[in-house]
């Protein structure tokens, strides 16, 4: 019979999984409840409502992400030693957690999300803004709004991803080798 615990975690992962393939609206309490093979009663046991549950989700899996990207971080390094920390930390936090970049980058605008869910969302995103700005400030980094170089940096990673979780592809050192140059080379600044 499964713990406490152990039923809390299957509902945030069934939860994750859900939210990140059907979004937000299209994933009720019965279907995570089944999928987590627990009743709809033990999810409000630990969770007031689905409000409650994505936040607690986005708010957890925003932080684990923003600790990957900031642990380590070359503060003194280039910008493409920099790039390549970011680039190596999201293939470690998607590898490690399967849906969740997928998850944050697919409801961070979302109307449901709280102030708290919305605070930690802006620190990771004043991260990445900071490291464009500092290369955009060195000519590193091609002179175009930071959303959009960070758009093209996640669209492109991600759609990667769910080609390699499809098995479209074979994940290989070569491939995340070549794909972080590809990625690279979209946003620096060409002289």
């Amino acid at each position: 019979m499964a713990t406490s615990t152990s039923k809390r975690d299957h509902i945030l992962n069934s939860a994750l999984s859900l939210f990140a393939e059907r979004g937000f609206d299209a994933t009720t309490i019965p279907m995570i409840a089944s999928d987590a093979n627990v009743g709809a009663g033990t999810i409000y046991r630990y969770f007031e409502n689905k409000e409650v549950l994505v936040n607690t989700l986005f708010q957890h899996y925003v932080d684990l992400f923003t600790k990957t990207l900031e642990e380590d971080y070359p503060q003194e390094a280039g910008i493409r030693d920099q790039f390549h920390h970011l680039f190596q930390g999201m293939v470690r936090f998607t590898n490690e957690h399967e849906h969740a970049l997928y998850f944050i980058k697919t409801h961070n605008a979302a109307y449901f999300l709280d102030e708290t869910s919305r605070s930690r969302f802006n620190h990771l995103l004043m991260i990445l803004e900071g490291f464009i700005d500092e290369g955009k400030e060195k000519e590193q980094i091609r002179d175009l709004p930071s959303k959009a170089l960070i758009a093209i940096i996640f669209g492109g990673f991600l759609e990667l991803f769910k080609l390699i979780r499809a098995g479209e592809i074979e994940e290989t050192d070569e491939l995340l080798t070549g794909a972080e140059e590809t990625c690279w080379d979209a946003v620096r600044h060409h002289a």
